[in-house]
């Protein structure tokens, strides 16, 4: 049986291919489109899917929508009329695509795909929890999903077990965690539904200062950690803008411009703000273990792709496991919607082992194999070196460890927003220039940005203070306090981007300025050459340890084909390409031509 799961028309639309309960592929739109975070149809997600499936439309035994047009929409008809006469604007400009497209769903996708069968439509946070809990490692477990919002709901918990899920309890909006996040990072001057992670990793260089004040005028945070928001200072509800002057007046000043200079009072906001959501994030768990008696938990929803938060979570809460599913946002709600046909709809049996999940690293995205790059590469006459798969190793170690920066472009492309080496660029983490180099060379990005470091999974715990794998980088933890470097007092005395150049441990392109680092474990099972490559490198330079950053620069979305990852290869000061079998040295290739000006045809968020 062939289940085609899709999400679109908000952001990172996306479609995932389910048979007979196994996830055969999945992929986002906007790989294919090169349009960051695309919410159209993903006609060529679709197309993708069913190509590797080896399937027609009109084979399909079902499709299933992430979410229902008619309730969202009943949402924003009785917004509106709960604020009317304010947001008439954006309400008129809003109400003809729904009229014209999003009413008629099921139309749209029959006649996109040319596909007569049942189609379904699963709530938002049903897909989320799908995605949550179905793929996981576990039999029975609590599950919870945090976002902006779906139809009306923006947190839900409940109980999984078997093929089974009941939400329990929801929190509906206006009233959301992801909203009042989104709404700080609007306020610093970031793009909301892109740059949250940006104020993630902007709030070490701030100091809380403001928490209390938002405890105290945005948000009611109860014990249980149910909350409401006090809607007089956001305009989200009516407006195009997600704050209003009384928040610009609470916090001393107007929003951010967009790309100005960064102060402390934006670190500072940035601070408190990802403080509050921990402490949310940390309540809501504690209540759903008591409520649940259950010793595993699953995440998902925009909300869960906060490492940080996930890291408390596993250090301080209440339960013995925690599983995220890495494609957490919204492009994860098609394989949801997928997994939620096939066993709470239809009903298949299922069985989990308690220890392996059944996401496959998240490797479900489009292979090429050596032919097709090879083919590639002649035809455009581009210089390159063959190399045996068993020799790309060493290879590449060397390289890495005389501190080239090298684009990594091997197997299947990776689901979810996360590079795990698939599409990944990738150099020394104890090279104490690197951050910048990168930050500022290849990825031309804000300086500010931490890397993540990928580390061989049985040795994790001798860099970071963490005991459990994370295969799926959705996990932060300290540096453990053996590889730090002891600061002196007028280090330790720096704010804000003062810090920034400050060497904190052995590894401190991947150490951020408060000693945390979002880690990848690597599994020889799930990606065994990317585990290889980093074990010569350890073996041959005494280090575990590598930086990975996203195969894309800033604006775009990650590498998907030869040509995407060659194109970046060249726009940048990579100096390495490996691409299956082939390495490319940046000083044989040819320039590229009538590309100067290419950097202004990316959208800078």
């Amino acid at each position: 049986m062939d289940i085609l799961g899709i999400s679109a028309f908000y952001h990172d639309s996306a479609a995932c291919l389910v048979r007979d309960g196994e996830i055969v592929v999945a992929a986002q739109e906007e790989r294919f489109t090169r349009k960051k975070h695309d919410f159209s149809f993903p006609k060529n997600a679709i197309d993708y899917c069913l190509k590797s499936g080896g399937v027609q439309a009109a084979e399909l035994d079902y499709v299933a929508f992430y979410d229902k047009p008619f309730i969202k929409f009943e949402r924003i008809l009785e917004t509106y009329l709960a604020f009317a006469p304010l947001g008439i604007r954006t309400f008129i400009k809003a109400i003809p695509l729904w009229i014209k497209q999003k009413l008629w769903m099921k139309d749209v996708i029959a006649k996109g795909l040319g596909f007569a069968g049942q189609i379904l439509f699963t709530e938002h946070h049903e897909s989320h929890t799908g995605s949550a809990f179905f793929p996981s490692p576990f039999q029975e477990a609590a599950f919870l999903t945090i976002d902006g919002v779906g139809e009306w709901t923006t947190a839900s918990y409940g109980t999984g077990k078997d093929n089974n899920v009941q939400i329990l309890a929801e929190i509906h909006f206006p009233h959301s965690l992801g909203l009042l996040y989104s709404a700080f990072t609007y306020y610093t001057g970031f793009k909301v539904n892109s740059g949250e992670y940006k104020v993630m990793g902007l709030a070490p260089y701030g100091r809380p200062i403001y928490r209390d004040l938002i405890l105290s005028e945005l948000i009611d945070l109860k014990e249980d950690g149910s909350f409401k928001l006090n809607m007089k200072y956001f305009d989200y509800c009516v407006g195009r803008t997600m704050t209003n002057k009384r928040f610009a007046k609470l916090f001393g000043g107007p929003a951010r411009r967009p790309e100005s200079l960064l102060t402390q009072r934006d670190m500072d906001l940035a601070r408190s703000v990802q403080e509050v959501v921990e402490e949310a994030m940390l309540r809501i768990t504690r209540h759903i273990h008591k409520v649940t008696g259950q010793k595993n938990l699953c995440l998902a929803g925009g909300v869960a792709l906060n490492c940080v938060g996930n890291g408390r979570i596993l250090r301080e809460g209440p339960f013995d496991n925690i599983w995220i599913q890495p494609a957490a946002g919204d492009a994860g709600g098609a394989l949801g919607a997928a997994l939620f046909a096939w066993y709470q709809v239809l009903g298949n049996p299922r069985e989990a082992d308690n220890e392996n999940d059944v996401q496959r690293g998240s490797y479900l995205g489009p292979d090429f194999k050596d032919s097709e790059i090879l083919d590639y590469l002649k035809s455009n006459d581009i210089p390159y070196t063959s190399v045996n798969r068993e020799d790309i190793p060493e290879r590449i170690a060397d390289l890495i460890a005389d501190e080239k920066v090298v684009g990594w472009f091997e197997g299947p492309m990776e689901f979810g927003p996360r590079a795990l080496g698939g599409r990944s660029i990738i150099g020394d983490a104890r090279s104490p220039k690197m951050q910048e180099t990168m930050n500022l060379k290849i990825k031309f990005r804000e300086s500010f940005r931490p890397f993540a470091p990928s580390v061989l999974a049985e040795k994790a715990s001798e860099y970071f203070d963490i005991d459990v794998e994370s295969p799926y980088m959705l996990l932060v933890a300290p540096v453990k306090s053996e590889i730090r470097r002891e600061m002196s007092a007028e280090e330790e005395s720096l704010f804000g981007m003062d810090k920034l150049h400050v060497v904190r441990s052995d590894i401190p392109a991947v150490t951020h300025v408060d000693y945390s680092a979002r880690i990848q474990t690597v599994n020889p099972k799930t990606n065994p050459l990317y585990y290889k490559m980093i074990a010569k490198f350890d073996e041959k330079h005494g280090c575990a340890v590598i930086i990975n950053t996203s195969f894309n620069v800033r604006g775009e979305p990650i590498v998907c084909t030869p040509d995407d990852a060659y194109m970046c290869f060249m726009r940048t000061n990579m100096d390495y390409l490996v691409m299956g079998g082939f390495l490319l040295d940046k000083t044989e290739q040819k320039p590229l031509e009538d590309d100067i000006d290419w950097r202004s045809r990316f959208e800078l968020d």
